[in-house]
């Protein structure tokens, strides 16, 4: 069956992880210690993020995992319990620093473009939050194109479950199988599985192709080469 519609993730597959998720990470944790060097340099270690650099480090939480996972360490090492209220701060304090550091990989804005040129049903997949998901693409001018945004509080569950994915196919009137569901991490491609979608790996972000390969359908380099790609499997699939 040909793929007619296409679910994105962001950060490492539109939005460059270490560019932009780097320095604002660091600039919320520094938020968080509220001045307190020690406390800082724990949230960091426990984060995996190197202050000096302002990167992620392998197996940092922020990349792939929703608030309530990193907020309930950081409101540990605090000795305070994590709430839906200090969830809240962490997301709104994200929105304001992501926005502050926001950079695409490469334009985004030509690939998604192209694609509803040809009548692709196009949507996000994300573990952020709705509301920055939302205004990172109204930066990136592509909020148009992704009419399906599905944050981790969006209301359709989170990734690695498949109830994104399926909650898109029934917004765009698609079969799940009928979706490429594209991203750079595991719980991208373990959502897409877990549907009947077609899992497509991206290698724009932290994760190598020894991690993807065994859960991917197809690897590229980045989202740049999806159009053609498409245009390809379409083809082989009318065939």
């Amino acid at each position: 069956m040909p793929i007619r519609a296409v679910l994105f993730d962001k950060d490492g597959t539109l939005v460059d992880i270490q560019a932009t998720l780097g320095p604002a990470t660091c600039d919320v944790l520094r938020w968080f210690s509220g001045g307190d060097d020690a406390l800082l340099a724990r949230l960091a270690d426990m984060t995996r993020v190197d202050l000096n650099t302002r990167r992620l480090k392998p197996g940092c939480p922020v990349i792939s995992e929703a608030t309530d996972i990193y907020g309930t360490l950081w409101a540990g090492a605090t000795g305070k319990p994590y709430s839906a209220e200090v969830g809240r701060a962490i997301d709104g304090k994200f929105l304001e620093t992501t926005l502050t550091h926001l950079h695409p990989v490469g334009d985004p804005r030509a690939v998604l473009a192209a694609l509803a040129d040809q009548d692709y049903a196009l949507g996000i997949m994300t573990n952020d939050a709705d509301a920055n998901t939302r205004a990172q693409l109204r930066r990136l001018a592509i909020d148009h194109l992704t009419p399906f945004v599905a944050g981790y509080d969006s209301g359709h569950g989170q990734k690695p479950d498949a109830a994104p994915v399926l909650a898109f196919a029934a917004a765009a009137g698609v079969a799940p199988h009928e979706i490429a569901v594209v991203g750079d991490s595991p719980h991208d491609l373990l959502a897409a599985r877990a549907a009947g979608s077609v899992a497509v790996g991206v290698l724009s972000g932290p994760n190598g192709a020894d991690v993807l390969a065994p859960l991917a359908d197809v690897l590229l380099g980045s989202v740049a080469e999806l159009p053609s790609w498409l245009c390809s499997r379409n083809a082989e699939a009318l065939t």
